[in-house]
């Protein structure tokens, strides 16, 4: 029996919808070497009904294992978004990038193209600069190569902030979990800011890189991934090890409910007195 159908929503001005939980480019994906577990994961996704599958340049073999299923499989590749990412701050670098990235994707376009993990002023500089990254993209989506362009970042709300207000980007990416509802920041001022410009968002980290499953305060994936959704993001991503993960992360898509406001206070209460040590993907705590 196929599963029920995923809940979707409308993704920023990108005239596209997606499944409230898409695949994260990392777990498996962000291997070499492991093609066969790769494949089943990127399979379940797609069996599950999942349509947004995430990736980077810069995710080890994570591009060449979805390529090697979109070349044998051209009209799933059409039916998905397909994101990737680039971290050059450079044109031609992240013009090389992007060629790189549809080889190994094995398609003509991307859905999404991002400009990765922007943490500094300097980076802003850089990327906005003459010769800067910035060209690359806004000619890339001129040119038909990518559909959309979005930023990302995990280090500096106030940086990411000023980056999705400057540039003419369609999304923005950013770590959506309890710890960060009590850091503020990321949830208090970039989300709001990308509401305000229409931005498609897409909520990251809430796992925290499995480190915030905390079983002796009985705190899931179940729990951390339905958190996210209950923020006003459209959707969450997390990177899989197995089909069951997939099937998991697909479950919650398809029938998450909402956190109530006692549960949401007993989940921000385990937090609260590590949140500062718990955000080491910020890299400045």
């Amino acid at each position: 029996m196929s599963p029920a159908q995923m809940n979707k929503r409308l993704f920023g001005k990108t005239n596209q919808t997606v499944t409230r939980t898409g695949l994260g480019g990392e777990g498996v994906l962000r291997t070499h070497g492991h093609e066969a577990q790769a494949q089943a994961v990127i399979q379940a996704a797609i069996d599950q009904g999942i349509t947004y599958f995430d990736s980077a340049r810069v995710y080890a073999d994570s591009e060449r294992y979805y390529g090697s299923l979109w070349k044998k499989h051209p009209q799933i590749r059409s039916a998905i978004f397909q994101a990737s990412k680039s971290a050059s701050r450079d044109k031609d670098g992240a013009l090389a990038d992007l060629n790189q990235s549809l080889q190994r994707l094995q398609t003509d376009y991307l859905d999404l193209w991002q400009i990765h993990d922007v943490r500094t002023a300097a980076d802003l500089e850089m990327i906005s600069g003459a010769g800067g990254a910035l060209e690359a993209f806004v000619d890339a989506k001129a040119a038909g190569k990518v559909r959309a362009i979005g930023v990302t970042g995990h280090h500096d709300p106030h940086i990411l902030t000023q980056a999705l207000r400057q540039w003419p980007v369609d999304t923005v990416m950013l770590p959506v979990n309890p710890v960060e509802e009590i850091l503020g920041g990321f949830l208090t001022e970039t989300l709001p800011a990308a509401r305000e410009k229409g931005l498609g968002v897409i909520g990251m980290k809430a796992l925290g890189a499995s480190h915030f499953l905390l079983p002796r305060a009985q705190i899931t994936a179940n729990m951390l991934i339905r958190f996210a959704l209950s923020c006003d993001i459209d959707v969450a991503i997390v990177g899989c090890a197995s089909p069951a993960e997939v099937e998991t992360l697909a479950a919650i898509g398809r029938t998450a409910t909402p956190f109530a406001q006692a549960e949401r206070r007993s989940v921000l209460d385990v937090f609260k007195p590590i949140a500062a040590q718990m955000a080491y993907y910020r890299g400045v705590l």
